[in-house]
């Protein structure tokens, strides 16, 4: 009888939009896989405007735009939202960098930005994991894109970018610092926040898909991502 009642209730429990902080721990997928180097990128560029990489390369066509300029300020982009009432600035937190170097504060983190709260263990994370890359590299050059990796261990968390092939700067919070400070229990968290540091927008309506991401950019950020 009470292994008939559980086959009932896993299905249900990964249907709901979130992911609760009761997660357990995620064992490692393969041995040794934690001492390959980092999928992730390195958090350097995260306190520089968004603008063209250190390499030279040319972001995309139509979604370009000058390190420093606000958003919209692309051909083809909306125009920047009036800010919105009682928009408030990220959080004063301190995090680590998945692969390493100075700690991050994320008031140093320099938007406009979008920034995604994720774990290995959490199905709708994994769901939308490759939309969030497929928005780094549609805006290179116009909007930072960074994970933060929550209440999790290192080696599933390196595992899931490995497999997913994200690149994005990621954050690690294993003490849920940053859920805490927004008064939020469950993940995925998407945080869109403007050149100005301020959050604009905290959703938390479960696994995102790129529509559903580019129609949150474009009214919360003024920025068109191109397909």
């Amino acid at each position: 009888m009470n292994r008939r009642l559980a086959a009932l209730l896993v299905p249900a429990l990964l249907a709901v939009p979130g992911c609760t902080a009761t997660a357990p721990e995620r064992p490692a997928t393969s041995a040794g896989r934690a001492e390959r180097p980092s999928p992730f990128a390195d958090c350097a560029a995260l306190t520089r405007p968004p603008g063209p990489s250190p390499s030279g390369s040319a972001a995309p066509s139509g979604s370009a735009a000058p390190a420093g300029s606000a958003p919209g300020a692309s051909t083809g982009a909306a125009a920047e939202p009036t800010p919105a009432a009682g928009a408030a600035l990220l959080p004063a937190l301190t995090l680590t960098c998945f692969t390493g170097g100075a700690p991050v504060a994320l008031r140093d983190v320099r938007g406009p930005a979008v920034i995604n709260l994720w774990a290995s263990w959490c199905p709708p994370c994994r769901k939308e994991l490759p939309a969030f890359q497929r928005l780094s590299e549609r805006t290179t050059g116009r909007l930072q894109v960074l994970g933060v990796n929550s209440r999790d261990t290192r080696t599933a968390a390196q595992a899931i970018g490995e497999d997913f092939g994200i690149r994005f700067p990621v954050l690690f919070d294993q003490g849920e610092a940053l859920q805490r400070e927004l008064r939020r229990n469950g993940i995925p968290l998407t945080l869109l926040v403007d050149a100005q540091g301020r959050v604009r927008h905290v959703d938390a309506s479960g696994a995102l898909d790129d529509a559903r991401l580019a129609a949150l950019v474009r009214r919360h950020l003024g920025m068109e991502v191109p397909a």
